[in-house]
């Protein structure tokens, strides 16, 4: 059960995800962010829970499980997009998405390594 609820982060964020792909149109008033920085920003967070949700798996395994599931959600979330009124599909939108995860998921994991390497712990 306490493995599960590592989940419960990535899901919501998923679920955000999917409530700003459904909203019609450019990102609201007073919100001028470019949508590739967007892209990344927001999948690099995705990128991170996946990970840390995957962790007892251990460091690689985490990773690879969270960049392909950051992917197949990113095409999922395209595909979702092109049924929005004022949205579309973008195959950049999706590399970005993949390359936010990617830099979130190395990051995590360089972070974890110099922590165990300073304990003087061998990271798994």
């Amino acid at each position: 059960m306490r493995n599960a609820i590592r989940w419960v982060p990535a899901v919501v964020w998923m679920a955000v995800i999917f409530w700003l792909s459904s909203r019609p149109g450019p990102a609201p008033a007073g919100i001028e962010i470019p949508d590739k920085i967007a892209h990344f920003a927001v999948y690099a967070v995705l990128g991170a829970l996946l990970w840390r949700a995957a962790a007892p798996l251990g460091a690689g395994a985490a990773a690879a499980l969270g960049i392909v599931i950051c992917a197949l959600y990113g095409v999922s979330d395209e595909f979702h997009q092109r049924l929005v009124p004022g949205r579309t599909a973008d195959v950049r939108d999706w590399i970005a998405d993949i390359a936010g995860a990617a830099a979130a998921v190395v990051v995590t994991v360089l972070i974890i390594w110099c922590g165990a390497r300073r304990r003087g712990a061998a990271p798994r």
